[in-house]
Formats: structure tokens, C-alpha cells, sequence
């Protein structure tokens, strides 16, 4: 009878295959030192913002603190798939063990979670500066800022551990090869024995209305947004309003872009490679290139990085 051997086997699953981007030597060569730049790069621009947004005395202000905040959270992002991604591409196994595949699967989607609160909290505070700039500092005081940032960062790791623990109890039996660089919700699903209509349901579900009420409320407040900066007489006005609002769109649209592709529409006719390409732009070129969106469009962020990185004297003597 195969029953009980099924039974038995169904924790013979110890650790998960990560493929990543196979390829000869050189093309494994050329992608670890590609990413361990672009890894270093995020770090040290994100570090910058932060360390900008703490130093500078023109940067205490609501949005540069949401700004420091939304930097931290991308170092700790990007920190989420690169590091194993690189240990991975050098490995000859390219393993990783049941637990670690199931922490990297909960990180990931608990900062990608409070990544979507904070953008949407963003919005929200540039919303209040453009449409009510009289009331902004009474309302996006730094207790609010405070609480909201507290906010995106319990509701995105305190949202998914469930689910997430229901997920690593279903019976793995082998095959045990996910043809990705981290451990996804679907590769996964497919590699359970047994089908979890309901588990699967709930987590879809969940994204998929944090990814709808974030992206809507956003849109909606941008609309507002324009609706009043084109009612700004002053054509400087007009500009300062759009360069600030259009760093924060550009970012909305790259990342909610690939994040909608992937996770809101049927992922069965995206290729396993178009899979890793799309979430390479969210999960790595997202946080990568945040610091460069932020500071070339922003003339007071652009001061200030200039000051963290060829020293803070510059600001004290000027």
C-alpha cells in the first residue's frame, strides 16, 4: 500500500533547489559581480539619503523623514533576496534549507507589504502639502509621521505569519527544485503533494488587496494632487510641485508596474525567465534606484548627499 509511504515521505524535504539564472561559468561570473555592484550601490545610495535626512537641518521635515524611513526599508528589502542570490550563484548546490526558504518567503513579502504602505503613506503626505499647505504642519506633525511609519511596518510583518506558517506545513514530498532566485509563492505551491485551495486563496487575497487599496489610494490622491497643482498660478510653483510629486510616481509606477504583473494577474502564461525578470525590477532595481530618483529631481536632497558624501564641513563652513 502506498498510502503510508506517502505519509512518511511527506517531510522528506529538507531544503529547496534555488536554479536562479543558469548559464555557463562566465555568465554565473558576470551576474554575481552585476549584482553584488548594484547591491553595493543600493546600500550605499539609501545609506546616503538616511544619513542626509538625520544630518541636515533643511531635511527635518515630514516628507525627508518618510524619505529616511522609506530608505531604510529598502536596504532591508534588497537585503531579503541579494545576499542569498550571491551566495547562490557561487554554490555548486545552490540550496537552501527548508526554514531558511520559508524566512526569506516571509521577509520578503512583509517589507514588499510595509514597501506598498509606505509609498501610499507618501502620497498621503504630499497630498497634504500641495492641497492644504497652510494646515500641513498642524496635520503631519512628527508624532503622525511616527505613528504611520510604526503603522507600515506592524501591519506589514504582522500580516503574513500565518499564512506563511500554513504554507510550510503542507506535506513537501519532492520534487524539491524551484526554478527561481527566491523562495516564491508560486514555485512553492507547486511543488506541494497536496492541493491547498483555501491557504492559497487567503494569501492571494491578502496581496491582492494590499496591492488594490494601496495603488487606488495612491492614484486617488495624485489625482487631487495635479488637480490642484494646475490651479498654482506661479509657473515656479507649478514646477517645484511636479518635480517633487514626479520622483514619487516615477517610483509608484516602476514598482506597483511589476508587482501587478506578477502577483494580480495569472502568473501561468509569464515564463519561469520573464518571472525573475519582473521581480528583479521590483525586488532589486526598485531600491536601487530610489536615491537616484529622489535626489536628481530634488534640489535640497541633492545639497544634502553632496554634503554626507564629500563631508559634512561643507554645510558648517558655507
Amino acid at each position: 500500500d502506498l498510502r503510508p509511504m506517502n505519509m512518511s515521505a511527506a517531510h522528506i524535504v529538507t531544503e529547496f533547489i534555488l536554479l536562479g539564472f543558469p548559464g555557463c561559468w562566465e555568465i554565473q561570473i558576470f551576474l554575481f559581480s552585476l549584482f553584488l555592484v548594484v547591491y553595493a550601490l543600493t546600500l550605499m545610495g539609501n545609506g546616503a539619503i538616511i544619513c542626509a535626512v538625520k544630518w541636515d537641518p533643511r531635511l527635518y521635515t515630514p516628507m525627508y523623514f518618510l524619505l529616511g524611513n522609506f530608505a531604510f526599508l529598502e536596504i532591508w528589502y534588497v537585503s531579503s533576496t541579494v545576499p542569498n542570490m550571491l551566495v547562490n550563484i557561487l554554490s555548486k548546490t545552490k540550496a537552501i534549507s527548508f526554514s531558511g526558504c520559508f524566512l526569506q518567503f516571509y521577509f520578503f513579502f512583509s517589507l514588499g507589504t510595509a514597501e506598498c504602505l509606505f509609498l501610499a503613506v507618501m502620497a498621503y503626505d504630499r497630498y497634504q502639502a500641495i492641497c492644504h499647505p497652510l494646515h500641513y504642519p498642524i496635520i503631519m506633525t512628527r508624532r503622525l509621521c511616527g505613528t504611520l511609519v510604526s503603522l507600515c511596518w506592524l501591519t506589514g510583518f504582522l500580516g503574513y505569519p500565518i499564512p506563511i506558517f500554513f504554507i510550510s506545513q503542507l506535506p513537501f514530498c519532492g520534487p524539491n527544485t524551484i526554478d527561481h532566485f527566491l523562495c516564491d509563492m508560486d514555485p512553492l505551491m507547486a511543488l506541494s503533494c497536496a492541493p491547498a485551495p483555501i491557504t492559497e486563496f487567503i494569501f492571494y487575497t491578502q496581496s491582492s488587496l494590499v496591492l488594490f487599496f494601496t495603488i487606488t489610494y495612491i492614484l486617488r490622491s495624485y489625482t487631487l494632487l495635479l488637480r490642484a497643482v494646475f490651479q498654482i498660478p506661479s509657473t515656479a510653483g507649478r514646477r517645484k510641485a511636479f518635480s517633487t510629486c514626479g520622483s514619487h510616481l516615477t517610483v509608484v509606477s516602476l514598482f506597483y508596474g511589476t508587482v501587478m504583473v506578477m502577483y494580480v494577474s495569472p502568473t501561468y502564461g509569464i515564463s519561469a525567465l520573464m518571472q525573475k525578470i519582473l521581480t528583479l525590477v521590483y525586488s532589486i532595481m526598485t531600491p536601487f534606484l530610489n536615491p537616484l530618483i529622489y535626489s536628481l529631481r530634488n534640489k535640497d536632497m541633492k545639497l544634502a548627499l553632496r554634503n554626507v558624501l564629500f563631508g559634512r564641513r561643507i554645510s558648517q563652513n558655507s
